[in-house]
């Protein structure tokens, strides 16, 4: 797979993860997508159907403003991108209430392809920057 392909695919499903539409997450994955975020107490999810189930929760959560890549790593069959990502957090996130708060750390995708489309997505958090910045006193 060319790489352009796979920024392609990559592009998409950010940007509908931003816009909060998880339909269109879900249509760049194959119907038998691992979707594995490290830690997650569901564990990795199998198949469309649950990837969409953990957008839907996902956007009610947080609010992505942007998702900035820092390093791009290529194979045959996969990708390794490194995210700073920085948003709102209205809902809970790692199993913390936001309040509205705003947050920003660093993540780390690891894309797998197959037939055209994604078949895995795991997702690596800076969870320690993720606490600190949600339990911290308010100004």
């Amino acid at each position: 797979m060319q790489r352009s392909d796979m920024d392609r695919l990559i592009e998409a499903h950010l940007r509908a993860e931003a816009a909060g539409d998880t339909a269109a997450c879900v249509a760049v994955y194959t119907e038998n997508v691992e979707h594995d975020v490290v830690g997650a107490p569901h564990g990795a999810l199998q198949g469309k159907a649950a990837a969409q189930g953990f957008y839907d929760q996902l956007v009610r959560d947080i609010s992505t403003e942007e998702m900035i890549p820092t390093r791009s790593y290529y194979g045959d069959d996969f990708c390794v991108v490194e995210h700073q990502w920085t948003g709102t957090v209205p809902g809970t996130f790692l199993g913390i209430p936001g309040h509205g708060r705003r947050v920003t750390f660093r993540m780390l995708h690891v894309w797998e392809f197959q037939e055209g489309l994604i078949s895995r997505e795991n997702v690596w958090l800076d969870g320690g920057a993720i606490v600190q910045q949600l339990t911290a006193p308010k100004p």
